[in-house]
């Protein structure tokens, strides 16, 4: 019997670049062996796409010179082949090198739509979101007001361009202090692990907070800071999509940034989180429809904020494609629910062959 050949797609020209080759190496190693066969696929951060020799040593190389060096595109070996694409690249006499892609490429140019397009026009099965899902996933600025018009719950929060703020800063400044209020965050509309997100206390700290955030993107969202605990919960499948028990992140630093994300060992996962049993409830129900209101299919993580104060639950954000290492929060929190880290990913590569079927037999 053939394996399966699954393309495991990573790196990727955003921030979250060293986020996505962890992701890689985690699925790499714990997937079946005897049933699939992997076939790596880097993406540098300049946009060039790796397949031959071993893509994730060369790229994890290149990101330990980048961060030594001057921060540029290090020059790969004359042996590595650089592709393209042309029908995917990897695509001869008509028939794809892989049967299905696991992408793991986070934040933009991955997670965002556009990898999902490609992979569409490819005619490629592929685990995770769709074109849609993933581009409204991507843009916190449409997330809030697609979850707005589902009814969500979420904290008050205004979207600003870049060239707004140039053009009359203290106007600027004049609409977030009425609107919203301090404490607030500021953050771009377009990124994950917490980048370019800064915490304002009061009105002093709101123009260094736009121009951080502003280095990342044209667009950034202003929401309205809430004290409370940061809930998370794993959402899996197409039609039909399952909550996981929901897990909290206690941060090391004052709120969940990338440094208490990654780098301090500090921050930890309480799994499953210590709620009453009507808070589980409510975290799962939300959790689906959070799924549901941007048609996600395979995989999210969808976040949430308990307030301290007063007990109500906001939903904060959906990532269409989580941390996927086998102890990021998606795949402990399925581990905790029953399902291990292997049985997961093997499920996922099942729920893209069936939304791809389900598509050919539409078209056919």
């Amino acid at each position: 019997m053939s394996k399966t050949r699954i393309g495991v797609i990573f790196g990727g020209k955003s921030g979250e670049h060293e986020v996505s080759l962890v992701s890689a190496r985690s699925i790499m190693d714990a997937i079946d062996k005897e049933k699939y066969e992997v076939v790596p696929i880097g993406i540098m951060r300049d946009g060039r796409w790796i397949t031959q020799d071993d893509p994730l040593a060369l790229l994890s190389a290149a990101a330990q010179q980048s961060l030594s060096l001057s921060g540029e595109e290090p020059e790969l070996p004359a042996s590595v082949r650089r592709e393209l694409l042309d029908g995917f690249g990897m695509l001869g006499a008509g028939v794809p090198a892989v049967d299905v892609v696991f992408p793991v490429v986070h934040g933009p140019y991955g997670e965002d739509g556009t990898l999902q397009g490609l992979l569409e026009m490819a005619g490629i099965p592929y685990v995770g979101g769709g074109v849609a899902a993933s581009a409204v996933g991507m843009d916190k600025v449409l997330m809030k007001d697609v979850f707005r018009q589902h009814g969500l719950p979420v904290v008050d929060s205004m979207p600003l361009l870049r060239r707004t703020w140039q053009a009359d800063p203290t106007g600027v400044e004049d609409e977030i202090e009425r609107r919203i209020g301090f404490p607030c965050f500021v953050k771009p509309a377009n990124l994950g692990s917490s980048v370019g997100i800064s915490k304002v206390v009061d009105r002093a700290g709101l123009g260094s907070a736009i121009r951080s955030a502003a280095v990342y993107d044209r667009k950034l969202i202003i929401e309205h800071g809430v004290t409370a605990r940061e809930i998370e919960c794993s959402v899996l499948g197409n039609d039909e999509p399952q909550a996981s028990l929901p897990g909290e992140i206690v941060p090391a630093a004052e709120f969940y940034d990338y440094a208490a994300k990654y780098a301090d060992d500090r921050t930890r996962l309480i799994i499953p989180a210590q709620l009453s049993p009507e808070v589980v409830d409510e975290v799962r129900r939300l959790a689906v429809e959070t799924f549901k209101s941007i048609d996600c299919a395979g995989m999210a993580r969808v976040d949430f904020l308990l307030s301290i104060d007063d007990g109500r639950l906001y939903v904060s954000e959906i990532n269409t494609i989580p941390g996927f290492t086998s102890v990021s929060m998606y795949a402990k929190l399925w581990e905790a629910s029953g399902l291990s880290y292997p049985d997961l990913i093997d499920r996922l590569i099942g729920l893209a062959f069936e939304r791809f079927s389900e598509k050919m037999a539409l078209n056919g």
